[in-house]
Formats: C-alpha cells, structure tokens, sequence
C-alpha cells in the first residue's frame, strides 16, 4: 500500500483556501489523512477545496468533507476526482489527461 506523504504536521499560518488532495485505500480515508485533518482548525484554515483519485468508489469528497466539517471548517462545493489504479483497475491512472484535467479545475477555482 503506498503511504502518503504530508508536508507538514500541521499548518503553521492562517490559509484563506487549502487544496487538499487525497485518495482512498480499499473505499476508506487513509488513517494519516484522517490524523492530519485533525490537527486543522478554522483558525488555521478558511476553507477546503478537495481533489482526489479514487479505483473503486466515485469520489472520496463525502467522506473527507465530513472530517473536515466536524472540525468545524468549510469545504467548497467544487472538487475534482478522477480514476486512480489498484492494481489492474484502472491502470496507468492517474495520468497525463487526469493532471491535465486537475490543472484546469484548480485554474477555475481562483
């Protein structure tokens, strides 16, 4: 299973918007994913825009917005998944029309 990797282990200064990017393992929230949400606070953070890949399930922005929520911050209506592979599932995914593809959201968010 591939570990994510975090930046930091919490943020340091107030962000107006937080990209936060994720993906799901076996249709669940990585537990470091879910540790470092917890570390966030509206006093850190003004709101989330999400963007994920996902093998199995549609879209993880459920589950991640509702961590969010419960600690009390904002998540934009607007998030951007696409496929990613597990094994022979959707293989070669994410790819260049996917980082392409999350490019143009991003773009469209500012």
């Amino acid at each position: 299973m591939c570990q994510p990797r975090l930046f930091s282990s919490q943020l340091r200064e107030y962000v107006d918007v937080l990209y936060f990017g994720s993906a799901v393992y076996a249709t669940v929230v990585d537990w470091h994913v879910k540790k470092f949400i917890k570390t966030l606070s509206p006093d850190k953070v003004g709101r989330v825009i999400c963007f994920s890949s996902a093998a199995i399930i549609e879209s993880n922005y459920p589950k991640v917005r509702q961590l969010f929520e419960k600690q009390g911050i904002t998540v934009d209506e607007r998030q951007f998944t696409c496929r990613g592979s597990m094994g022979p599932i959707h293989a070669g995914h994410p790819n260049k029309a996917d980082h392409e593809a999350l490019a143009s959201f991003i773009e469209s968010t500012l």
